[in-house]
């Protein structure tokens, strides 16, 4: 179950609870912040990438989330991007005013990873990694490409991450997450050439009430 934020909201600010058998999220979002961020999965590398996504994208994140831990850490990191994904939705509104797509390259050492973001209220999710082996920090690398996916789906937002070079799979991840994060910040900045328009030729950004997250 997913906490309403309030219509209306010129804060672009949000709260959501994602509560399943599985999960329990607790997430508090501001996208005009400083990068401040209180983190805490359980998952320790996890942690270290959502914290890049607050600190370079500007966004104060506060992220509380117990999983089943005990069985592995799949649920918790795909709960979490739902959740975030949620809270960006929400704290967008209705999109107007906003910048709405942006690419952006970040290096990490040997690794260079791209990501290009629009939030068009459509989503879809592209991703193109490199790893070397089947594990980064504490987690399988194929939970990173299910965050991005899940986020993608509750952000409703048309992203594509790649991986054009590297070696290690910790600088790989955190290029990704801090190239995301650079997209996200870029993307729903408000530009005030737009006057408080939708950036949509069709008029709306806004996805489906009925989507079932």
């Amino acid at each position: 179950m997913t906490d309403k934020a309030a219509s209306g909201n010129t804060a672009r600010t949000a709260e959501v609870h994602r509560k399943t058998n599985e999960t329990d999220i607790r997430i508090k979002i501001n996208l005009d912040g400083t990068g401040q961020s209180d983190i805490k999965t359980g998952v320790g590398f996890f942690d270290h990438m959502l914290n890049q996504i607050a600190c370079h994208g500007l966004i104060d994140l506060t992220i509380q989330a117990t999983g089943d831990l005990d069985v592995d850490c799949h649920h918790t990191i795909e709960d979490t991007g739902l959740a975030l994904g949620d809270a960006v939705a929400r704290a967008l509104g209705d999109r107007k005013g906003i910048v709405r797509m942006a690419d952006v390259y970040v290096p990490m050492d040997e690794s260079l990873a791209f990501t290009c973001l629009d939030f068009s209220g459509r989503p879809y999710c592209v991703f193109k990694p490199a790893w070397q082996g089947e594990m980064v920090g504490n987690i399988p690398v194929s939970l990173i490409e299910h965050f991005w996916a899940s986020f993608s789906i509750t952000s409703c937002c048309n992203l594509h991450i790649r991986v054009l070079d590297g070696r290690d799979n910790h600088h790989m991840a955190e290029a990704i997450f801090k190239s995301a994060a650079r997209a996200i910040q870029a993307s729903t900045r408000i530009d005030p050439r737009r006057a408080g328009s939708v950036p949509s030729t069709k008029g709306t950004l806004q996805p489906k009430d009925d989507l079932p997250w």
